[in-house]
């Protein structure tokens, strides 16, 4: 059938670095492009579910409102019939409308619905487009195949801006690449390797494996070298990286980033291939209808990355109702760094003072002079959640603050750097990280992160405790890491907030620095 008229094309990003736009950059949230994203609604129509996500999309890393999925299998049993499953078509209009009585409840102005192979290969795509109409007045735009290629990369690039690689998106009736490089998506194909189509293949395995050869081969053809990252889209791939987590005893269970080689993809292949599905099900938390269509797509992800050979694999729980989200955003917006503007957002929304985080970062800044800027944006970032966990029973703050920050939807941050930061802000209210219920996390990064983990939460639970106006500086850190010295500087006015409390801190501070601490009143140091 042919395409209604698609959702209008955005302009490419520009090869702009995140690092080039610097971490203090002013917040963009408040800026009225940016509110103008508050509370976007969008559904997706797949072939195997139909999904409603509302977005409080103001910041740059996506915070989930509402985000409900119903399985319909809209595409079941279409390789034989060529129409929409009757059942699958019931279960969609009723999700439907649904989630248009939802959108009114929530005074959303619109949803923005998408529909992809399912719909757009179904003789009676149309049809079902038209009773959808009629029956809750909302649009679908059916899209085809490329332009689905394109916005799950744009989903990728709201996670990374600065990601490189190819984007492999699985649905139930279709499979999509496209390689991204430069913020920007170049090239697409589309294929029929969803394993809704695969799973009604004639021929057994035998036919199957020699048909998913045959297509990739010729993806392949089209898309040349890709030695890069592969992105994983879809939920059939997150199915799995749930299942490789399960077999490696992985204990970070946050699919979004999540990182695998060639060598383990091929292990947990043959690891499902060698299980009790309704066991593994159980144990990995997937639900029935996605594990029936995960041994199909084990198969095509085992000849993916033998075909393409990527130097690694990640995980994106972005995909392309994100990337209709970063279809809306403002270019200013997309060039930012997401870690840094969700931080900001949360600042702004839950911290006691919004603001002081900048403060607390330039008063620790003389600790992370020579650090390199992937470090320093963790540091930035930590300062900037600091503190919006203070709601929590002080007797479960510092393991709230490891929690929210390992566990968050963040984009931008690798599951290593996620732990980090989860130390940093725990010992922001902790001198210690022992007899927590997160040990086993602990021991995902060195000893050595560890303890600069230690030391950056240490120093903002001493700045913290002087608390300056966040307009204002007056007090100053000095470090000269050769000597083994920290030095603090005190202006007069600001003695009376160096109590004993303060000193401790001080003091503990030192000691995971392995330094003299000296204390200097009088004029501010120069620089």
């Amino acid at each position: 059938m042919a395409d209604q008229t698609a959702p209008s094309r955005a302009a490419p990003v520009p090869e702009t670095g995140v690092a080039e736009l610097g971490l203090f950059a002013k917040p963009l949230f408040q800026d009225p492009g940016a509110r103008a994203l508050a509370r976007v609604g969008v559904v997706d129509v797949g072939s195997n579910s139909v999904r409603l996500v509302v977005f409080d999309g103001a910041a740059r890393s996506p915070a989930y409102f509402y985000n409900e999925k119903i399985m319909c299998a809209l595409g079941a049993g279409m390789s034989e019939t060529g129409h929409l499953s009757p059942e699958g078509r019931a279960r969609a209009l009723s999700a439907l409308r649904r989630f248009s009585k939802l959108a009114d409840g929530m005074g959303l102005s619109e949803l923005t619905v998408v529909a992809t192979a399912a719909v757009r290969d179904a003789s009676d795509g149309r049809e079902f487009c038209a009773d959808v109409l009629r029956e809750t007045g909302l649009r679908i735009w059916v899209i085809d195949g490329e332009e689905e290629a394109r916005l799950s990369a744009q989903g990728v690039l709201l996670g990374w801006p600065g990601a490189y690689g190819l984007v492999c998106d699985i649905g139930g009736s279709s499979m999509e690449l496209a390689e991204i490089s430069g913020g920007r998506v170049g090239r697409r194909v589309t294929s029929q390797l969803g394993p809704l189509k695969l799973r009604d293949l004639k021929g057994g395995a035998k036919g199957r494996h020699a048909h998913i050869k045959e297509v990739i081969t010729g993806l392949q053809e089209k898309m040349g070298s890709q030695r890069d990252r592969l992105f994983l889209v879809g939920g059939s791939w997150r199915a799995i990286a749930r299942i490789d987590m399960y077999r490696r005893g992985y204990p970070l269970h946050v699919l979004h980033e999540y990182r695998m080689t060639v060598t383990s993809v091929r292990e947990t292949v043959k690891f499902i291939q060698a299980s009790d599905l309704e066991e593994l099900r159980n144990a990995c938390g997937v639900s029935s209808s996605r594990m029936s269509l995960v041994p199909y797509a084990a198969e095509v992800l085992s000849r993916l990355v033998k075909t393409f050979r990527p130097k690694d694999i990640a995980v994106s729980s972005y995909g392309i109702r994100e990337g209709m989200l970063y279809e809306q955003m403002p270019q200013r917006l997309r060039d930012r760094d997401p870690l840094i503007e969700a931080c900001y957002f949360a600042e702004a929304k839950d911290a006691r003072m919004p603001g002081f985080g900048k403060v607390l970062y330039n008063f620790i800044l003389p600790l992370y002079r020579s650090a390199p800027h992937a470090r320093r944006r963790l540091v930035k970032a930590a300062c900037l959640l600091h503190d919006v966990s203070w709601r929590a029973h002080p007797d479960y703050r510092a393991e709230t603050c490891f929690d929210n920050a390992t566990r968050a939807n963040l984009g931008g941050l690798k599951h290593l750097e996620r732990i980090y930061l989860g130390l940093a802000l725990l010992h922001r209210y902790s001198n210690k990280r022992e007899n927590t219920r997160f040990e086993d996390l602990y021991e995902m990064v060195d000893e050595k992160t560890r303890l600069e983990a230690e030391i950056l939460g240490k120093a903002m639970r001493f700045g913290a405790m002087l608390w300056m106006d966040k307009n204002e500086q007056r007090g100053e850190l000095r470090w000269f890491p050769k000597k083994k010295q920290l030095e603090l500087w005190l202006t007069p006015d600001m003695v009376p907030l160096f109590g004993e409390v303060a000193e401790a801190r001080l003091n503990s501070l030192a000691k995971s620095l392995e330094a003299e601490v000296h204390v200097r009143t009088g004029k501010r140091a120069a620089k």
